[in-house]
């Protein structure tokens, strides 16, 4: 009897989605979206305000601030004192409020009202160069100079209008502040123009000319007064109790400032002369008093300065008070809303929440079979498929058994069907893995089969060449034959880059650890160029037999390269050095063309990581053949760029696995092959100098995992091929080269070079 399904076994996955996903869609958008949003948009609004709030304080203070350096102004530049102390200290204020303006206009939202005000605020500000250079000069005389300033103050005392969000009547808001900082501006120019009448030589003047003075004057004190009762028909009962209190004060201060005079006069024996109240100086200043006449009555410059000064910071006041109360309300609206998107937001993740609670009932049955479908499919991708692919790897295809066992789900919808999906491609992946791995058996034995087949001709080849260099006495032919003998020789070790690709290993094996300084000797003798090859600072260290053929091998190729593709008339280093922890690094310097950091990346790379033989294998055959080789020992290969101005850097680090630190005589087969090279090149001990090379900054190196810096190609090469010739097969140069082993030097004084069957170190027999 079967088993019961649930309802929504066989649902098709979208039905389920949609089951799972209806409730908090519906609940998210219908109860959260409208509320949060609104409540961004107030929040956005709010910054705004609180950002033109600032911009409307920074304008004020900037204006304020201006005129004030307007009015200090007056009795110095009249006196032609142009750099007072008072005129530079107020320009430097009046500036530092303009970059203060600049940096409160770069946070303002763009709006097309503000924009239009800034832009008149910055055609104001073009003029206050030439204002501050014209004023109260021939060429701004009167009152051209306390009205001049107007362009820059007025357009800034007009931005208080953009102020009020919030407020229950923005309008009356705006309003309240630019009557106050009109008040303010109207009491600065009866300041300037007063001060201006108390200190200049009225006989001076041009016809006409005080007159017209006296009439800004009493048009901008009646201007106050205006502002005055503009102010108290916008403002509150508060705004005019703040007003009053603020007057009084600053009559307060007045009346101090009077004492303090007073009893200073008196202290040095000088008249003194109370001075009357500010409106009545203002009327007497107005009604064209002479000077000597309002200073009998107390009306200096200084008292009435002193006297306006003192209004003029009371409206002042109280403008800072209302924008500091905007800018307080702006901010706290703009905290009010982020509380309430807070609040809105989380009151609908709440609710998806609980959406997604109810949901959790309906994915249950899904998730069952889900689960069981990714651990099925785990197990195929971690456990199943790999066996298999090991396995075939390693047998003869066809004895493995390929079958795929199905994933046990039985049901039709979504999760079924891909979970015969799934066992599908488990089969393909096994047969596609079989064909593979025939496929690679074969490419195998055609390399070992190609290779040996050429290996047995070269070898009888070499035999006939020996045999006609013992037999040869002409010193041309018998260097002709040693060239032959090179070439031989490295057609040989393309045929045993073959073996290596196709992974087979060396027949023979050396049974007895050799030196290095021997093993090292043995690679250079495969190389035709061999004579360029210097040894230096090789430690004492022997190499296991199991890898020295390889070891060889491995060496043979790099020192290849190296003579290939650097100057025949410059030497190939190679030093070692015992590393710390007893590695070994075998660095081999060329002064070649050297390659790009890109092309050293991509070699350093492969390297690293050994790929599969493909069709780049004739052109790569030497970076395969060395990554292989080290790759079978532990050997770590990367080049570098040199440290000199070309060339390259092959490091080479034996691991201590390979590396063998017991006695360091050797036994009879080394002896026999160091007395060989030793008989076979003559001079070979020029090859070993003192002193050993860097090898803490290869080691570095090898550590950062990136080669050290070093030179570029130099332009013109073909940096290109360089890096595809990188390990390659480099074309033998024209270099004779002699072989034998019980030959005599040949008369052109080189030394004898033997063929790679004496050379190199194999195992007998």
């Amino acid at each position: 009897m079967s088993k019961s399904r649930p309802l929504t076994a066989n649902w098709r996955v979208a039905r389920r989605l949609q089951a799972i996903l209806l409730i908090p869609v519906l609940v998210a958008l219908g109860l959260g979206g409208l509320r949060v949003k609104n409540s961004i948009d107030t929040l956005q609004d709010a910054n705004d305000a609180v950002h033109v709030a600032e911009l409307v304080q920074a304008a004020n203070t900037y204006a304020s601030d201006a005129i004030n350096e307007r009015d200090v102004s007056v009795i110095p530049l009249l006196e032609g004192k142009r750099d007072a102390p008072a005129v530079v200290a107020a320009r430097k204020v009046t500036d530092a409020d303009a970059e203060a303006f600049d940096a409160a206009v770069a946070r303002a939202p763009k709006t097309a009202g503000l924009a239009r005000r800034i832009e008149l605020v910055r055609a104001g500000e073009k003029q206050l160069p030439v204002v501050r250079a014209d004023a109260f000069t021939a060429r701004s005389s009167g009152v051209q100079t306390e009205e001049s300033y107007h362009a820059v103050q007025h357009p800034l005392m007009e931005i208080s209008n953009e102020l009020g969000f919030g407020s229950s009547n923005q309008a009356s808001f705006g309003r309240t502040l630019y009557a106050i900082s009109l008040t303010q501006a109207a009491e600065s120019l009866v300041r300037s123009i007063g001060t201006h009448l108390l200190v200049e030589n009225r006989d001076a003047l041009a016809q006409g000319e005080l007159q017209t003075q006296l009439g800004s004057f009493s048009s901008y004190a009646y201007l106050e007064q205006v502002g005055l009762q503009e102010y108290a028909g916008a403002g509150t009962a508060g705004d005019m109790t703040r007003l009053r209190a603020a007057l009084a004060d600053a009559q307060k201060k007045g009346a101090q400032q009077t004492a303090k005079a007073a009893e200073e006069a008196k202290a040095a024996g000088q008249a003194f002369v109370t001075p009357p109240a500010l409106q009545k100086m203002i009327n007497e200043i107005a009604a064209g008093t002479p000077t000597e006449q309002l200073a009998a009555q107390g009306i200096t410059p200084e008292s009435f300065f002193a006297a306006s000064a003192l209004a003029f910071n009371a409206y002042r006041g109280i403008e800072v008070h209302l924008t500091d109360t905007a800018l307080a309300d702006a901010r706290s609206i703009a905290a009010d809303a982020k509380r309430d998107a807070i609040v809105n937001g989380s009151f609908a993740l709440g609710a998806v929440l609980v959406a997604l609670l109810l949901a959790a009932w309906v994915a249950r049955s899904m998730s069952r079979g889900m689960r069981r479908l990714s651990a099925s499919a785990m197990e195929i991708a971690e456990q199943r498929l790999p066996a298999v692919i090991t396995q075939l790897s390693q047998a003869v295809p066809g004895q493995v058994d390929t079958g795929v066992t199905p994933i046990p789900i039985t049901t039709t919808d979504e999760i079924g069907e891909v979970a015969r999906a799934f066992d599908h491609v488990h089969r393909e992946a096994v047969r596609l893995a079989a064909e593979q791995a025939a496929l690679r058996g074969n490419v195998n034995t055609i390399f070992t089969n190609l290779s040996r087949r050429n290996q047995s001709l070269i070898e009888r080849q070499l035999a006939l060449i020996t045999h006609l260099e013992e037999r040869e006495a002409d010193p041309e032919q018998l260097s002709n034959l040693f060239r032959l003998d090179h070439l031989a020789t490295r057609v040989r070790r393309n045929g045993e880059n073959l073996l290596v690709l196709g992974g087979e290993r060396p027949t023979q094996q050396w049974d007895h650890p050799l030196p290095l300084v021997d093993v090292i000797r043995a690679a250079a003798s495969e190389v035709e160029q061999y004579e360029r090859i210097e040894l230096s600072g090789v430690p004492e260290v022997e190499i296991h037999g199991r890898a020295v053929t390889d070891l060889v091998h491995l060496l043979a190729e790099l020192l290849e390269n190296a003579t290939s593709f650097s100057s025949p008339r410059s030497t190939v280093r190679v030093t070692a050095t015992r590393l710390p922890d007893t590695r070994i690094m075998v660095e081999i310097h060329d002064q070649g063309i050297g390659l790009r950091p890109e092309d050293f990346a991509q070699i350093n790379h492969k390297l690293a990581n050994p790929p599969t033989a493909d069709a780049d294998v004739y052109q790569y055959m030497g970076l395969f053949v060395v990554g292989r080789l080290a790759d079978r020992h532990g050997i770590r290969v990367q080049l570098r760029p040199a440290g000199g101005e070309s060339g390259t850097t092959s490091l080479v680090m034996l691991p201590s696995t390979i590396t063998w630190h017991g006695g360091t005589e050797s036994d009879a087969d080394t002896l026999a092959l160091a007395a060989f090279r030793a008989r076979a090149t003559p001079g070979s001990a020029a090859l070993l100098a003192d002193g050993p090379a860097d090898p803490f900054g290869a080691h570095e190196a090898w550590e950062d995992g990136i080669p050290a810096p070093g030179p570029a190609t130099p332009s013109g090469a073909p940096a290109a091929a360089a890096a595809s010739a990188a390990f390659g097969a480099p074309a033998v140069p024209d270099v004779p080269a002699p072989s034998g082993p019980a030959a005599s030097p040949p008369p052109s004084g080189r030394p004898r070079h033997t063929s790679k069957r004496s050379r190199r170190p194999a195992k007998d027999g």
